[in-house]
């Protein structure tokens, strides 16, 4: 599975306008379908108040965020799957993704086209993810004829996974007839590996993302709840943001400014923030530190991985002379307030090769190549 996030929606949405604040760049906008024809890709911040801390307390030359992909996927319409519109290139690009941003439009507008002629966040999900179960019904249809000859090898360790991909795909096909995704489906990891070599669309996990006006982020906006209904329906999150003011806020030059509007717009954090964060965990991504007077930095790790691995992160050569870790919790050294008192409290700590790295920890490796 790809490593980053792409933004897809029906056009017109607001797709290349989150894009554009989120990587502070200026994306290709226009008032038309399909503005977005190639996909754009920018390497976005993550934001982390637990790095803004390591710099007050260590006072490094250098902060280094940790950082993710997020690409600008064309706008797709309904037939999509049979590529009406940019259908073919929207769903080669897609596939390439890990997760997905789903962008729907929240907010009335008559001199903003929408594709459709109305406003309608149920409905625009429904075309979107409709489509995408179907282009997966052709590949699970391909695939079982495929599958079906392979029964008839003598080979046992070839049957074995013919079989596997069959009884999946068997029960996985009646979901997308019913533009249902095929992550609904319950799946055991060997099951979910037997058929990953199709890289259906639908698999991928998503969040989705009102794109509002001003008047959308105060009060009740029925709009948001459609859509807020919908992803708890998936088990999904949903984060609403003004593409508006996002963009104004971009433009900024300091964190202070940005602070101020902020405050003038009344919130309290950026909208982007929330979806930056979401596709992060939503990736199975997570962070550990290192820090000193030369530098404080935030390092991405899969959640899950173990010492060794994520000393990789930093060099090959940490991971293949890994010795040992020396390890304490971000939590710790703000409820000691230093790393000395970290230490006097014992909660400083040396581990090994089968310690399960933790998001917060901050770490030291010590290795020998």
């Amino acid at each position: 599975m790809g490593l980053n996030c792409g933004i897809v929606g029906l056009p017109n949405v607001g797709k290349s306008t989150i894009f554009s604040a989120l990587t502070s760049t200026k994306a290709e906008i226009a008032n038309y379908p399909f503005c977005t024809i190639n996909p754009n890709i920018g390497i976005v911040n993550v934001p982390d108040r637990r790095l803004d801390k390591l710099v007050e307390l260590f006072l490094p030359k250098k902060r280094v965020p940790a950082t993710v992909e997020f690409v600008d996927i064309a706008g797709l319409v309904k037939g999509a799957s049979k590529g009406e519109g940019l259908g073919n290139q929207f769903l080669a690009n897609i596939r390439n993704v890990g997760i997905i941003a789903h962008v729907v439009r929240c907010f009335d507008d008559p001199d903003i086209v929408h594709v459709s002629g109305k406003i309608d966040p149920a409905s625009d999900i429904e075309t979107i993810e409709i489509e995408l179960a179907l282009a997966d019904l052709e590949s699970v249809d391909k695939k079982l004829e495929k599958v079906v000859k392979q029964l008839k090898v003598s080979d046992k360790a070839q049957l074995k996974l013919a079989e596997t991909q069959k009884a999946v795909l068997e029960r996985v096909r009646p979901l997308l007839q019913e533009g249902k995704p095929a992550r609904s489906l319950e799946m055991t990891d060997d099951e979910k590996e037997a058929i990953a070599e199709l890289q259906l669309i639908t698999m991928k996990r998503a969040i989705f993302v009102c794109n509002v006006d001003e008047a959308g982020l105060r009060g009740t906006n029925p709009y948001v709840e459609q859509v807020k209904k919908r992803a708890a329906e998936e088990g999904s999150e949903a984060v609403v943001i003004c593409g508006k003011y996002e963009a104004e806020l971009a433009d900024l030059g300091t964190q202070e400014e940005r602070i101020e509007f902020l405050k003038e717009v009344g919130l309290e954090e950026s909208g982007l923030s929330s979806l930056i964060h979401g596709a992060y965990r939503l990736l199975g991504l997570r962070t550990f530190f290192t820090a000193g007077a030369d530098e404080c930095r935030a390092w991405t790790f899969h959640e899950g991985a173990q010492a060794p691995e994520t000393a990789g992160v930093i060099h090959t050569d940490f991971q293949k002379g890994f010795i040992k870790a020396e390890v304490y919790a971000f939590d710790d050294l703000i409820a000691y307030g230093g790393e000395q008192k970290v230490r006097e409290a014992g909660k400083y700590r040396t581990e090994g090769r089968d310690y399960t790295v933790r998001d917060g920890d901050i770490m030291f490796f010590k290795f020998n190549v």
